[in-house]
Order: C-alpha cells, then structure tokens, then sequence
C-alpha cells in the first residue's frame, strides 16, 4: 500500500536525519539541511523538465482565477514548524508524549479535513467505523512507542512537562493533515512535483529563519560530517511528500495518515532489529504496530 511507502520512507528519513542532527548537535540544522537538499533537487528538475514547469505554469493560473488560494501553497510551513516542534519540546516532553500527541492531532484534524472536504478527494463523512479507526490507530501508537522505548511512562520521566507545551506536538499534528491536505489540491492541478516543490520551498524558508535564530544564539554550526548517507533525506523527502500528493486524492487524508503511521512503525521496528540504537523493541511495540493496520482496515471499509 503506498501509504505504508510514505511512513516506511518517513521512518528511514527520521534516522538519517536523527543521526545527522546528533553530529551536528543541532537538529534544526539537520532538518534545514534535509528539506535545502529536496529543495536543490527539486530546483534542477524543474529547470531539466517541461512537464514539472508546465505544472507550474497551471498552479499560477489556477491562482490568477481563484481556483486555488495562496494559502494552499503554504503546506510546506507544517513541515516546517513540525521538526521546529521538536527542537522545543522534544527534550522536556520525552518522545512517548511528543509522538502520541503529535498522532492524535493528527487523526482528529484528518477526520475533520476529510469532513470538510478540503483534500482533493472531496468530503467524506465522519462514521463510528473512521471515528473507531482513529481511536484505534493512536492506541496503537501508544502501544508501539512505549514498546520500543522501553517505558510505561507517557511522559518518559519528565513528569513536570507543562501542559501547555503538550499543545505544540498537538498542533502540529494537526497541520500534518492539513498539510496533505492543501499539496494533493495542489497535486490536482500542476501535479505532484510542482506540489512537492511548492511545499519544500516553504518548508525551507521557514526553517532557514528559525536554524538563523538558533546560530545567533549559539554562536555556529557544528562542523559537517563527510558521510554522503547523511544527506540524503531530502531525496527521500521528495518521494514520499510526491507519493503522498498523489494518493491523497484517491484515498482520503484520515486512511492516508493511518497507513503512513502503520508503515512508519512497521519500518522503525525493522530498523531496530536490523541497525539497533540501543532502543528496545518489546512484545507492546509488536502488538501497537499490528494494531495500526487493523485500524487501516477499519478506515478503508468507508472508503469508495
């Protein structure tokens, strides 16, 4: 399922970003990197390819006669705001908390996206059969991270976390599923490069003002480590982000967001078998990622 692509490349991309921004001791800048690198590539293509131009071309008419709105091209801020969400707050929330909240945004934000018809695919209604696969994709989420953390604490040992910084993963869930939501109306008209190439600029932009602050503040970067593996989220960013714009459309945000979090957990517990970093992966991980495909198949019996 291509959904399960997304999440498998999401989950490899957050390694190599993770083990990046661990050299640098600065994971802003892993991002900035990351999301420069897609933009790079996505620079070279749209000058080599007539069709990526052309889908360009078709977004900024869609724009000049109100068939799309600018704001449909700021998908790539959510992204943005995301890895800068995790720099704040990550480090006093504990992964546990900022992945659970981060997931519940985001399933009650797609239900709600779908609801309103703000994807490409149109509206779909909101049923106890999608409201069941919601609850149940973000009980297994809770199942899986704890699982693989070695932990039954939701707040993995940072008890005094305040509830207000809880709000941030939270609202960038959200923003995730709006995110996918206005790149597959993007996707729909220029396609879903000139989608994808529109959400790394943005992202890319933001992150640029946000890593300019944090270097004020720090004085300089880290020096850069010589391993070319270490760069290639951006690539891997493209493919997903793209995958993503031309699924959505067929599939719907909430099934979309659920698959990607079934193939995300599925590759994160691969990549701890294959290449451990010292991170457990138990018996609750197992069962919270088999669960989030029985979440999927609850999710897809709506659809169509």
């Amino acid at each position: 399922m291509f959904g399960g692509s997304i999440g498998a490349a999401v989950a490899v991309q957050s390694r190599i970003n993770g083990e990046l921004g661990a050299r640098l001791h600065d994971g802003i800048a892993a991002a900035t990197i990351s999301f420069g690198s897609g933009l790079l590539i996505l620079a070279v293509v749209f000058t080599c390819s007539g069709r990526v131009r052309a889908g360009v071309v078709r977004v900024r008419a869609a724009l000049a006669v109100g068939e799309l709105r600018w704001w449909q091209l700021l998908g790539g801020l959510s992204g943005g705001y995301f890895v800068a969400c995790q720099g704040l707050s990550v480090a006093a929330l504990g992964v546990t908390a900022f992945t659970v909240a981060a997931v519940a945004g985001q399933l009650v934000s797609s239900l709600v996206v779908d609801r309103l018809g703000w994807g490409p695919g149109g509206r779909t209604p909101v049923t106890v059969w999608r409201i069941g696969a919601a609850v149940l994709g973000l009980i297994a989420v809770l199942l899986a991270v704890v699982g693989r953390n070695g932990s039954g604490s939701i707040g993995d040992g940072h008890s005094g976390a305040s509830v207000l910084l809880v709000v941030l993963p939270l609202i960038a869930g959200v923003l995730v599923a709006w995110q996918q939501a206005v790149n597959g109306r993007v996707g729909a008209v220029g396609g879903p490069l000139s989608a994808t190439l529109a959400n790394f600029a943005t992202g890319t932009a933001a992150l640029i003002v946000v890593e300019a602050t944090v270097l004020v503040r720090r004085g300089g970067l880290a020096p850069l480590p010589s391993e070319p593996w270490l760069y290639v989220g951006g690539l891997i960013g493209i493919s997903f982000v793209a995958l993503a714009v031309a699924v959505v459309r067929w599939i719907g945000v909430l099934l979309l967001g659920l698959t990607s979090v079934a193939g995300q957990l599925l590759a994160s517990a691969l990549l701890d078998v294959i290449a451990p970093t010292g991170t457990n992966l138990s018996p609750a991980a197992v069962i919270g990622c088999g669960l989030t495909f029985v979440a999927v198949a609850l999710a897809a019996r709506t659809r169509g």
